[in-house]
């Protein structure tokens, strides 16, 4: 595997007039390709900051984020508009459909932003919505879907223009548990199927799915966990020395 994500000593400092607010003090990790992290922590841990980072929606105060290669804390706004389009698919929890749309022309945006021809975007959202298990529901607005039904339905979305990175944000948050747990079993094929996949959480049965659970507080890393066994992070080395 290489590398699809490196976050290199990441600052993110707010003006918040007499006030500065220090969200993230220098944070450094890699995610490789094809690799399925949760990122966890309590709320005002950095986390939100982090994703915000990693989404190309936001650039550190100081540190360099290399997203498949290439340097996007030098792109402009316009460049990083449309490695967002291309390289990235968002999940959300409260899934950010439009509800005057149906599920396939939802699905079908980032095709259309990407000019696509109208005929390609057809198939690829039909095959789409067949995968996640909608294939039946394509002409059915938000309002006439379930919770998980929707969220299917943003992940079929995410999917549209093959990002590298799929990144889903409390992707359970609003949605029951069995529910939940269809959509993380969803999720995990994804990333069986060779999707890079990063989960910002608070839950810890969320994280559970993920191959390594990055742990961040007080926007630092406090540690990282592996499916199998815990590392240490530098600040508990020098603690425990």
């Amino acid at each position: 595997m290489s590398a699809m994500f490196v976050a290199q000593n990441l600052t993110k400092v707010y003006d918040m007039g007499a006030v500065q607010v220090h969200a993230l003090r220098g944070v450094s990790f890699s995610i490789e390709r094809g690799e399925m992290v949760a990122i966890m922590g309590p709320s005002g841990s950095g986390k939100s900051t982090l994703m915000h980072i990693i989404g190309c929606l936001d650039k550190p105060t100081t540190g360099r984020v290399l997203l498949d290669g290439e340097d996007v804390t030098k792109a402009s706004d316009n460049r990083l508009a449309e490695v967002r389009n291309k390289k990235i698919g968002f999940v959300f929890q409260q899934f950010n459909l439009l509800p005057r749309l149906t599920a396939m022309d939802n699905v079908e945006l980032p095709l259309i932003y990407a000019g696509a021809p109208r005929r390609q975007r057809r198939e690829k959202v039909m095959a789409l919505l067949d995968m996640v298990g909608l294939g039946e529901r394509m002409h059915h607005k938000p309002t006439e879907l379930s919770g998980g039904q929707k969220q299917r339905v943003a992940i079929a979305r995410a999917l549209a223009n093959d990002p590298a990175v799929l990144l889903a944000d409390e992707p359970t948050g609003a949605l029951d548990t069995k529910t939940g747990a269809e959509i993380m079993e969803l999720l995990q094929r994804l990333h069986g199927a060779g999707n890079t996949v990063i989960l910002v959480t608070h839950d810890p049965e969320v994280a559970a799915h993920a191959q390594r659970v990055i742990h961040i507080r007080d926007g630092l890393i406090s540690r990282e966990e592996r499916a199998g066994g815990r590392r240490e992070s530098p600040l508990e080395s020098e603690a425990r020395a």
